[in-house]
């Protein structure tokens, strides 16, 4: 009888644990593929078209080389991201806290934009009632007592109905599949303002932490879960990665056929226009379900990450209850900002993409200072992998070299410093 009680002990242990790992890869996956990389997406392929390509592997290359360094960090050392800089260097921890937590809210005001504008193409309903009702919704999640639960749950249903929907739209728009492999490897254009702002838009940000502060929700921390992590890591990364090659050639199908996407207006919406090129009113239809689906779960991830840095300025808001709360209140100033500037969502989230990947390469820098130099005590004496320190630090030097370069042309996008 003992024996019975202590199996079935040790699978429901198992399955508690499961949950917030599945999160996690979701929660990345589904941050990184929010409205912003959707709008991006259709922006850059109008004027890049198969081109783009490159970017979206580039994006994936850096998204591998970043994420799989901070996932064994944060879970090896078992502190979230802000505590870990804070160990390293005094107080850096509260400054990567407070950039975090600018470009997150910069961030969810464009997100919750994005759900209204997604609820509009769906339902028909106005964009702020559909931007004020998923904030809402948001909002509940993170009231309910089992929030962790829910969460994990939303993020997994949405993640992959987004992916399904995606396939759809890129197998009836008939892309030149083969021009795109091509130049996935050889572009006939490149554009490092263009990659920079679709790294920002799928790495930079609270995105880069995402994934990996949820998973320390799965107790499963320290060196001997190193395996677990990788293989956490990796998962969500393949899955970022199918999704952004998926809808980008879903969106060069339509550019290559002769269809020109209006980006000229800053409310303008090419993902929108692209998806009702495919498949009439259908299309859009499906282009609102895609756009909400990746917007309610990107609220949802920006507020539930910037919270979690926000703790670094005080324990007592680190888990349980206060987070929560916490979380609540991030996406209540988000909505109030929203629904005060009502701001072109095009033109938010292409730039806050922008914006994130210039905040990228300074938390990067702190980790790969942790990496190469503090592992005997800030992680306990574990040998961090040689190869995972040099894959990291090539792509912070990236990140900081393209963040130089791309600085004027992205704040020009929305008409800043010419």
């Amino acid at each position: 009888m003992s024996e019975t009680t202590t199996a079935e002990r040790a699978k429901t242990f198992a399955r508690s644990r499961r949950g917030p790992i599945l999160g996690a890869i979701f929660l990345m996956a589904t941050s990184a593929i929010g409205p912003g990389f959707i709008t991006q997406t259709a922006t850059f392929t109008a004027q890049l078209g198969a081109a783009f390509a490159f970017a979206i592997l580039a994006s994936v290359l850096i998204d591998f080389a970043l994420q799989m360094n901070v996932w064994r960090m944060i879970t090896v050392s078992g502190k979230r991201a802000g505590d870990l800089a804070n160990s390293a260097i005094p107080f850096s921890g509260h400054v990567l806290a407070t950039l975090i937590v600018i470009g997150g809210l910069a961030f969810n005001i464009g997100n919750i934009a994005g759900a209204g504008l997604g609820l509009n193409a769906l339902l028909g309903i106005d964009a702020k009632i559909g931007g004020l009702l998923s904030a809402l919704l948001a909002i509940g999640i993170f009231l309910y007592k089992r929030a962790g639960r829910v969460v994990d749950a939303v993020v997994m249903v949405l993640g992959i109905v987004m992916i399904v929907l995606t396939l759809i739209v890129a197998i009836v728009s008939q892309p030149p599949v083969g021009d795109a492999l091509r130049q996935t490897f050889v572009p006939d254009e490149l554009n490092f303002a263009t990659i920079t702002t679709i790294v920002g838009g799928t790495v930079g940000g609270y995105i880069t932490y995402a994934g990996a502060h949820r998973y320390l929700e799965s107790g499963k921390t320290g060196p001997e879960h190193v395996a677990s992590v990788h293989r956490a890591s990796i998962s969500g990364i393949l899955v970022t990665g199918v999704m952004r090659y998926v809808l980008f050639l879903a969106i060069l199908g339509v550019v290559a056929s002769g269809v020109t996407l209006d980006l000229s207006s800053q409310a303008a919406n090419p993902a929108g226009q692209a998806f009702g090129a495919v498949l009439g009113d259908a299309g859009i239809r499906i282009f609102g379900a895609i756009f909400w689906a990746a917007a309610i779960t990107s609220v949802i991830g920006a507020a539930y990450t910037s919270a979690t840095f926000i703790s670094t300025f005080s324990k007592k808001l680190g888990s349980g209850w206060p987070l929560q709360i916490t979380t609540v209140a991030f996406i209540v100033v988000s909505l109030g900002f929203y629904l005060a500037i009502g701001a072109a969502p095009a033109a938010i989230l292409v730039f806050v993409g922008g914006f994130n990947g210039l905040i990228l390469p300074i938390g990067m820098t702190i980790f790969m200072y942790i990496g190469w130099f503090r592992q005997r005590d800030i992680l306990g004496g574990y040998r961090y992998p040689v190869w995972l320190l040099v894959v990291g630090t090539l792509a912070t030097l990236l990140t900081w070299y393209m963040g130089a370069v791309s600085i004027g042309p992205i704040f020009a996008f929305i008409g800043i410093g010419g």
